[in-house]
């Protein structure tokens, strides 16, 4: 789990809550010329070897003192592995944040069972938390998918301005996949930190749990591992999305 605060960060795949986050362009991993020969349209094959648990320490961090220092990093120290070894993982995953047919936005208010039902009707499943860290940061770890040091404007990510004033609701700042070019994964997933929170099982929970990953617009921790679990399957927001996973064809 990710503590709040702390500076020296261990993580493994269920993680705690966070704030902000960034991105730039990144070129790790398997070419996305061979996505389309395992993977169906759309999606993006990830393969290689992933670590379990990660130690993240920050270098620099960015918010004044109180209740939310440790949470926005603007600087980390290159990743260490601390598995005693690494789990290869193959398979493939939308590369943008799902949306209805005929939407430019990726669809918000959307709860774990809606991610459920929507995954399965179109031959997919939900993503396994371990899964999307590893489409997030690559085999390098990265805190960000851009990398190691915060960038705020990569992403849809580290709005202020995010409630109403006049009806204290969450202002919708969904923006579309292609509006943030320098916000992809080492994979090239887009939006995997900022845009909206997506839904995740939690590896080896049954029933099945969620969490919730990369946060959304607000000044959040926005990083790969980090997550919000305090959720139920069925709470869903203007904040909350999903994407699909699937298995790789081997053909």
């Amino acid at each position: 789990m990710v503590e709040d605060q702390v500076p020296l960060i261990t993580t493994g795949v269920a993680e705690g809550a966070g704030l902000l986050a960034s991105l730039a362009p990144a070129t790790i991993g398997l070419s996305l010329a061979k996505a389309p020969q395992a993977c169906g349209e759309g999606m993006v094959l990830v393969e290689g070897d992933y670590c379990p648990q990660v130690e993240q320490r920050c270098l620099q961090w960015m918010d004044p003192k109180g209740p939310y220092e440790f949470f926005r990093c603007a600087k980390y120290a290159p990743s260490v592995c601390k598995s005693k070894e690494r789990r290869h993982l193959r398979f493939c995953i939308d590369r943008e944040e799902y949306s209805e047919p005929g939407e430019s936005l990726p669809a918000n208010f959307r709860s774990w069972t809606h991610a459920d039902k929507t995954c399965r009707s179109l031959g997919k499943r939900v993503c396994q938390e371990s899964e999307w860290q590893f489409a997030c940061e690559g085999e390098e770890m990265r805190p960000y998918p851009y990398g190691w040091e915060r960038d705020a404007s990569a992403c849809n990510a580290d709005h202020f301005d995010v409630v109403n004033p006049a009806t204290g609701q969450l202002i919708d700042r969904r923006s579309p996949g292609d509006s943030h070019p320098r916000c992809e994964s080492p994979f090239g997933v887009r939006h995997m930190a900022g845009n909206l929170e997506e839904f995740v099982t939690i590896d080896g929970t049954t029933p099945a749990r969620p969490a919730m990953k990369g946060a959304y617009w607000q000044p959040s921790r926005n990083t790969c591992r980090a997550a919000q679990t305090a959720h139920d399957r069925y709470y869903n927001g203007m904040e909350t999305g999903f994407r699909c996973c699937s298995e790789a064809s081997t053909d």
